[in-house]
């Protein structure tokens, strides 16, 4: 049984330093000036934060969706962070799509239902550009995943606005320590207080970006809270048949010994 635990430890031990070692080089990011931060979704036995979602998707709704798209979410996805299905068709109602043509060919609007995606702020790719000096802003549905650095990249970015050093000429853009080139197009997206929480939470600029990033994770990864959770059972079977084979193991070649 000595030999068991060992093995048992050095296994454990394996799993979580190659957990360690995955999450500190897509924490580490392209620059140095990012914080790596520790989110509820990190980790092993992590997990998305459902109510900081939901107060991520307040913050894009009022701040965020104006200038970036979420193309790869439909309103319907909302009930895996705890809408119910009649807030779900309430939220998407505020929005207009359009409709299929008429018996004349005329295209209406007609209020968003649950299934369809996410509304776009622009009619078309050219008045993207034309609202936006040129540049069109990066939908938001896969960015956390698409950056390196991921959340803690996201998270530096959004508090990483200041002022610009002397001599610096920004006629293209705004400073952020974060960024690559330390010029970016987007203005300060978030100050603190920018929202009142509809659950009562008090919106500070470090709350707000947290729950930006919860919301934006989810977006990116919406089986992340399943797959965790499958991982670990998955995890116990593989601890529990490890287990079952070596007393197996033992109890065959003592017969043998024997």
């Amino acid at each position: 049984m000595e030999n068991y635990y060992k093995i048992l430890k050095i296994f454990l031990f394996s799993v979580i330093l190659i957990n360690s070692c995955v999450f500190n080089v897509f924490a580490a990011g392209p620059d140095t000036n990012i914080t790596k931060m520790k989110f509820s979704f990190d980790g092993i036995f992590g997990v998305i934060d459902k109510a900081s979602a939901r107060r991520g998707l307040q913050i894009y709704n009022e701040i965020c969706s104006g200038c970036h798209s979420l193309e790869h979410v439909s309103y319907r996805n909302l009930i895996d962070i705890g809408f119910s299905k009649e807030q779900v068709k309430t939220f998407a109602s505020q929005f207009e799509v359009m409709a299929e043509p008429d018996s004349e060919g005329e295209i209406n609007m007609r209020p968003a239902i649950p299934s369809d995606r996410f509304i776009n702020p622009y009619q078309n790719v050219n008045q993207a550009k034309a609202m936006n000096n040129g540049v069109i802003p990066p939908d938001l549905s896969l960015i956390i995943k698409a950056r390196a650095g991921g959340a803690s990249y996201f998270y530096s970015l959004l508090k990483g606005y200041e002022d610009a050093p002397e001599g610096e000429e920004l006629s293209n853009g705004y400073y952020n320590v974060a960024y690559p080139g330390y010029i970016i197009a987007m203005p300060q997206p978030l100050y603190g207080e920018d929202v009142e929480y509809m659950d009562g939470t008090k919106a500070t600029m470090e709350q707000e970006i947290i729950d930006l990033v919860s919301f934006l994770t989810w977006t990116g990864q919406p089986e992340l809270n399943e797959r965790k959770s499958m991982g670990f059972r998955v995890f116990l079977f593989l601890v529990f048949m490890t287990s079952v084979l070596f007393l197996s193991y033992r109890k065959i070649w003592k017969k043998i010994k024997g």
